[in-house]
């Protein structure tokens, strides 16, 4: 049985609702049905074939923008409960946080926002409301999945250290409080997980690691010289990352909320500040670790060697579908007219997998 909401979480009652009215469902509150919705979409679907970190198909182990979304979600649903916020909303924004996100990972977003510089450029928080606004398209009567207010003004201002969201369509300073832990659940499941991955690589061997506090306070904890296991060893330690981030941002929060005197959900919007915080002695070894992964993990020569090819790749494509329209499946080349060539185009690679990005290419 779920507790009631705390008076400053997301309700069905002080929501601002979907810009299309729909009657409501005989069992399922609205923020469940935009979970729902963001499940079943095609968008979501590809997450499975797009690069997080590594590659699709270069291990089966390695995390996926799918699998990373889901362990967002349950990052996400754990504050929220704890916090007594909606859980519901939370997990639609969890998932929903990275289907704007072209393939190759952050390679291929630079390179669509260079080619679409001169009109708007290309973010993937901006796409992803594009899809779930406009491109995708599973109901009769109107365009995109008519998610509530909320869900979708936490995909336009998610944020984190990677990526600065935003849309003038809304004009809150700041997203409610589920849209505020999907943030920081974001941040601590990548840095966690890219963390294991990058050693279930051998790209980062233990020993660099223990230059990070969070590590080193991570394997004294479990003890890790008793575990042989390497395996065991290293996920034990993400884990025990993991649960200190996730504990110390809902104490940092509770005791937050209760200082600001936050009663009501308008009263989160007039803040202006996130509410939703790391502690200041756990936010610099975070930070600390993130220095960590970008020096040791993410310009690792392994990885970077691929960049330039993937540059390559991807700019080939576009102009071959710029010059060759006909090769973009009809519902594209029906967007032509109202979205321009160059922002279909845009659309149609934005939503590949990195494998059908590539078969694309391979068809000379």
């Amino acid at each position: 049985m779920r507790t009631p909401p705390a008076p400053y979480a997301v309700t069905p009652q002080n929501s601002r609702g979907r810009r299309v009215p729909q009657p409501p469902h005989p069992y399922r509150g609205p923020f469940e049905r935009d979970r729902d919705r963001i499940i079943h979409s095609a968008a979501f679907r590809r997450l499975e074939g797009k690069t997080q970190v590594f590659m699709p198909g270069v291990n089966d182990h390695y995390r996926t923008r799918m699998t990373h979304s889901i362990e967002v979600a349950q990052i996400g649903r754990t504050i929220a409960r704890a916090l007594g916020l909606n859980e519901d909303l939370t997990e639609a924004v969890c998932l929903a946080h990275d289907i704007g996100h072209s393939p190759f990972g952050h390679t291929g977003e630079r390179v669509l926002n260079e080619r679409t510089a001169s009109f708007g450029g290309f973010e993937h928080n901006r796409q992803a409301l594009r899809i779930v606004d406009f491109l995708e398209t599973p109901y009769p009567d109107f365009r995109g999945l008519n998610l509530m207010y909320e869900t979708r003004q936490s995909l336009a201002g998610h944020q984190g250290p990677y990526d600065r969201g935003g849309c003038a369509e809304f004009s809150e300073p700041v997203c409610c409080l589920e849209g505020q832990v999907a943030n920081l659940a974001d941040r601590i499941a990548y840095n966690c997980h890219d963390l294991e991955d990058g050693i279930r690589a051998r790209l980062i061997e233990e020993e660099q690691a223990r230059t990070c506090a969070l590590f080193r306070d991570a394997q004294e904890q479990i003890r890790a010289e008793t575990i042989d296991d390497f395996v065991i060893r290293r996920t034990r330690t993400a884990k025990a990352i993991l649960d200190r981030l996730v504990g110390d941002v809902i104490e940092t929060s509770r005791r937050v909320l209760q200082e600001a005197c936050i009663s009501s959900l308008e009263e989160v919007y007039q803040y202006g500040r996130p509410l939703i915080q790391l502690s200041e002695t756990t936010q610099a070894p975070l930070e600390e670790l993130e220095d960590f992964l970008r020096r040791r993990l993410y310009s690792h020569p392994h990885l970077k060697a691929v960049d330039n090819q993937i540059e390559q790749w991807l700019n080939d494509l576009f102009d071959r579908l710029c010059g060759q329209p006909e090769q973009m499946p009809r519902y594209f080349r029906n967007l032509i007219e109202s979205e321009g060539l160059q922002r279909t185009v845009c659309d149609y690679i934005a939503g590949m997998t990195d494998r059908y990005a590539l078969s694309l290419l391979e068809k000379v």
